[in-house]
């Protein structure tokens, strides 16, 4: 594929989780990961999971945000709409952070694969 092409799909997959590989064709891919990481991002808001805005007061903080953002739009719709301000108190919400996390973490991932797929480095 074309430079243009890849950087289609890179954005597109780090814009919704799933994107970039429907850009692709790669549609069984696709689904999984969008279903896959649209539901560990609300179950994590489910678990009263807080989702962190942008703060660049100290390191950890920084890091919050970025394992955040890397869901993409479902992080920024959330965040926008004030969807995911956490229960501090909650039994459950260090779990909910951590489905939260992971799911941005795991787009990231995404991300990277879409671009290998694109520069045909896996099929």
């Amino acid at each position: 594929m074309s430079v243009s092409q890849t950087a289609v799909a890179c954005v597109a997959a780090a814009a919704v989780p799933g994107l970039g590989h429907a850009v692709l064709r790669k549609w069984d891919r696709a689904i999984v990961f969008f279903s896959a990481i649209t539901l560990m991002f609300f179950i994590g808001i489910g678990l009263e999971g807080r989702v962190f805005g942008p703060d660049f007061t100290d390191l950890f903080s920084v890091l919050k945000f970025i394992a955040d953002a890397g869901a993409g739009l479902l992080y920024w719709v959330s965040w926008f709409n004030g969807i995911g301000p956490g229960e501090p108190t909650a039994y459950t919400y260090d779990f909910g952070n951590l489905f939260i996390y992971a799911a941005g973490l795991l787009n990231m991932l995404v991300v990277v694969d879409a671009f290998d797929i694109a520069r045909g480095r896996k099929p």
